[in-house]
Parts: C-alpha cells; structure tokens; sequence
C-alpha cells in the first residue's frame, strides 16, 4: 500500500485544519493508521491512531480535546481534524500504516509511511 498526505498548510492560532490520508494499492480497512508529527530540530512524535474498524483511537496527550481521527474505508481515506491550532502544532504531519492492526505511539510499528504535510501555525 501507498500513502499520499494532504491537506496541510498556513494556519493563526486558533484556526482549524483538515488532513487526509489516502492509501492507494494494499487492504487499508485492514491496517491500523496513525498520524505523526516532526517539528524542526525535533523528534518524530505520535499524535492520533486508529485501529483498522476505528474503534479504537488513541491521542497524545497535547492535543486531546482538539483534535480528532477518523477513517472511511470506502474511501481508503484517514483524515485528522484539528481544530483550535497552536503554533506549537506547527510541524510536518505523516500518516502511517501498521498492518498488525493495533494503535502503538512508537513509531517503529508502523512500517508504511505517507510522504508528508506541512503545517504551520501562526500566533
């Protein structure tokens, strides 16, 4: 399977972003996803999951209550909502696969990763 990001861009404090993944070429409704994120200078971090029904979802602590995973198999397609921006959410967002279908914050578990989104937040 193949990930595309999309979605990213220039946001102020405060302001909502939508990002999509969308997978192209492997059995994505089988596959727990996770979105992940990596500011400049800094380490990859996990920010949301799911598992491959959507049952399961799981957030890093930071951005509980503001942001939201979901996924629509019918379209091969997770998407990350963010609302409330802050501009220590600037960064660029990946999405990830990992085929043994459970949500895991380490990165190391996913083995299918998407190319990247840029999002920057303005104060």
């Amino acid at each position: 399977v193949q990930l595309q990001a999309s979605g990213g861009g220039l946001a102020q404090a405060g302001d909502s972003l939508r990002l999509s993944c969308t997978a192209s070429g492997g059995t994505f409704s089988s596959y727990a996803m996770g979105w992940f994120r990596q500011a400049l200078g800094k380490e990859r971090e996990f920010v949301a999951g799911l598992t491959a029904s959507g049952f399961r979802k799981d957030y890093t602590d930071s951005v509980k209550g503001r942001f939201t995973v979901s996924r629509d198999n019918t379209k091969n397609t997770m998407y990350l909502q963010m609302n409330d921006l802050q501009p220590e959410d600037t960064a660029v967002y990946y999405c990830a696969a990992n085929r043994r279908n459970f949500v895991s914050i380490s990165a190391s578990m996913y083995t299918i990763w998407g190319q990247g989104t840029q999002v920057t937040v303005s104060s």
